[in-house]
């Protein structure tokens, strides 16, 4: 099948086209694809079928330029996580809880995402997609009705697709043209599984289940992100995602920066926030953003923000950040490749992260791993890289 697209990746490169396998794997039940819509389609479809195959749970994913923003396994959703993601506290599907975390990990960089979700999509999974700002979900089948409630969003033209879960291309290898040269390699077929994720190299070596599963969705993420990446996970889903930077150091920063602030949006303070009648929640979203931010805040900035809110609020300072975070346990930090120096594990000891996966095969394995013991972290070596470029 041969489909025209709107265009590629800017508006200017035209034309664009997509061609599919015969029969084709993919239906385009509405709306019209763009280029890089389908390049998160497709990256955000395989993380997904991945999370489903080794954790046996419905997994979702919320994908931005191509890489997750966030992504997640179905749990039970808590009062203070829906609270602090402005959902109503009611019954959600397994696979609506999925979406939510998976989207619930970063709602900046949500906005606007392509959904992905492993499952079938039910009227519960459609019905919060109907609140939230998307362009897109790609998913195995849907609902007769969770279909008419998203064919009737963003005026008609949310683009929805449904892909064939048992879909494998023909060809083990992946072609890509740049600059009129052609790259081929052997497709990323690693699987990763729990047992890679149980070689403890540090002096603690206990890894509780649930950790073990939450270690999976985190080095399941990074598969699918572009490199370099660090990303930290929590009771199975990606709370933080640093993503194509050059350095490590600067994705682990990146990365722990943002799981900080997805722990502080469950603070009584930031929760009891009272915005401004008539706030749409992204704007709240950016409000909260910068009262965590707030000692960072140009005066234009702080004025901004405060006018989004009703009354003045106490700054969180830096000491009551600490003493937050300590109240959660199972704090992963996961990376794509090896971890080149201690300091990654520095900046990661002061988000509270407890667990630690990596490739290893570092010429400073030994001083890495030194300072992971030295903050009482379990550290992992999986042996495997898993760089996307």
């Amino acid at each position: 099948m041969d489909i025209e697209l709107k265009y590629g990746c800017n508006p200017h490169q035209k034309p664009a086209r997509l061609m599919t396998p015969e029969p084709s794997p993919l239906q385009i039940l509405n709306g019209v694809p763009g280029y890089i819509n389908l390049l998160d389609a497709f990256g955000a479809w395989q993380l997904v079928r991945e999370l489903r195959a080794v954790t046996g749970l419905p997994g979702a994913a919320s994908f931005k330029h191509t890489s997750p923003a966030g992504a997640a396994i179905a749990r039970p959703l808590d009062p203070a996580f829906l609270e602090s993601q402005m959902l109503p506290q009611m019954d959600y599907s397994p696979v609506a809880t999925a979406y939510a975390r998976a989207r619930g990990g970063d709602r900046m960089s949500s906005f606007g995402d392509a959904v992905a979700v492993s499952d079938q999509v039910d009227v519960s999974l459609a019905n919060l997609l109907k609140g939230e700002v998307s362009d897109l979900i790609i998913a195995p089948g849907y609902e007769p009705e969770a279909l008419e409630i998203l064919k009737a969003k963003k005026q008609g033209n949310f683009l929805v697709l449904q892909i064939d879960p048992d879909y494998e291309p023909a060809e083990e290898l992946d072609r890509r043209d740049v600059f009129g040269f052609v790259l081929r390699q052997k497709r990323n077929t690693a699987q990763i599984t729990k047992d890679q994720l149980r070689h403890a190299v540090s002096v603690k070596k206990d890894i509780p289940a649930d950790v073990l599963e939450t270690l999976v969705v985190g080095t399941i993420a990074l598969k699918y992100t572009q490199s370099n990446s660090v990303g930290v996970a929590y009771n199975g889903q990606v709370i933080g995602m640093g993503a194509g930077q050059q350095s490590r150091i600067h994705c682990t920063r990146l990365a722990c920066d943002k799981a900080e602030k997805w722990f502080l949006q469950q603070h009584p303070r930031v929760r009891g926030l009272q915005f401004r009648e008539g706030l749409k929640k992204p704007e709240k979203a950016n409000v909260i953003d910068q009262y965590l931010l707030w000692e960072q805040l140009s005066d234009l900035e702080e004025k901004a923000m405060l006018t989004g809110l009703t009354h003045i609020p106490e700054p969180i300072d830096k000491t009551e950040r600490l003493e937050w975070l300590k109240n959660f346990n199972g704090i992963c930090l996961c990376s794509d490749a090896f971890i080149p120096f201690r300091d990654n594990i520095d900046r990661a000891s002061r988000s509270n992260v407890q667990y630690v996966a990596q490739a290893g095969n570092s010429l400073r394995d030994a001083e890495v791993t030194a300072a992971a013991d030295q903050y009482g972290m379990v550290m992992i070596h999986t042996g495997m890289r898993y760089f996307l470029h």
